[in-house]
């Protein structure tokens, strides 16, 4: 995708790392502002808009899951990326419920961090302002109603959904006939990516496949390693 000045807010307490991270960045297209510490990074964000922002974790005067907070306060889209020396697993829990899109343990491969970045902005671009506003999806002979969270086949009693069993159709329905990235899910719905959360999606997923069996035309593919698509044949298809 397209990343010429496409804005990232770059905060890091190591003078010299920040520097050679923001000229990598900037060679590659950006447009890099360097904040020194996590009060200094606020203060720049609240002054311009960003398209995604990174973080270190361990910063002097504020650190980077309080920043991130205040950041989600502000604007609860823009993409953030956490860089930490930490690899406990509460640490990299905790950097999810602060909001953070991704998390990167130092020393990384600065190419690593390249295509995490470009992957996230392509996703909030595939996600598009529709993804947003729509609640309302006809699914084959199904209808969603995303707000109420009631699933109708065919104008039958409607099937009242959980939370997350809607979130997770919905991000289906957006994607339909699409590839919905697996990661893009257990991030956007879960705050996590790990083994036992994929699980957790699996079992939803099954569920899913059992309220929409109604209708033959209508199907969720597991593609493997990559994520699932919601497949809603046409009438002349079926």
């Amino acid at each position: 995708m397209e990343t010429i000045n496409k804005k990232i807010l770059l905060v890091e307490d190591d003078p010299n790392f920040g520097t050679v991270l923001k000229d990598y960045l900037s060679i590659n297209d950006f447009d890099v502002t360097l904040a020194k510490n996590g009060m200094e990074g606020f203060e720049k964000f609240k002054k311009d808009d960003y398209d995604l922002c990174i973080l270190d974790v361990m910063m002097p005067y504020k650190d980077g899951f309080t920043l991130a907070k205040e950041i989600r306060e502000k604007n609860k889209d823009v993409p953030i990326i956490f860089l930490t020396a930490k690899t406990m697993k509460e640490d990299i829990l905790k950097g999810y419920k602060s909001g953070a899109d991704d998390y990167l343990n130092k020393p990384f491969d600065s190419e690593v961090l390249l295509i995490k970045i470009r992957t996230i902005l392509a996703r909030k671009v595939q996600e598009g302002p529709a993804d947003n506003r729509q609640f309302e999806f006809q699914i084959g002979k199904f209808h969603l109603n995303s707000k109420l969270r009631f699933l109708t086949y065919d104008n039958q009693e409607p099937i009242k959904l959980s939370p997350k069993e809607n979130e997770l159709l919905r991000l289906l329905a957006v994607h339909e006939n699409d590839l919905m990235p697996r990661e893009l899910a257990l991030t956007k719905i879960w705050r996590d990516d790990n083994y036992f959360t994929s699980r957790s999606m699996d079992v939803y997923i099954a569920k899913l496949r059992k309220y929409l069996k109604k209708d033959d035309g209508v199907e969720i593919l597991n593609i493997h390693g990559e994520g699932f698509r919601l497949v809603v044949k046409s009438e002349v298809e079926q």
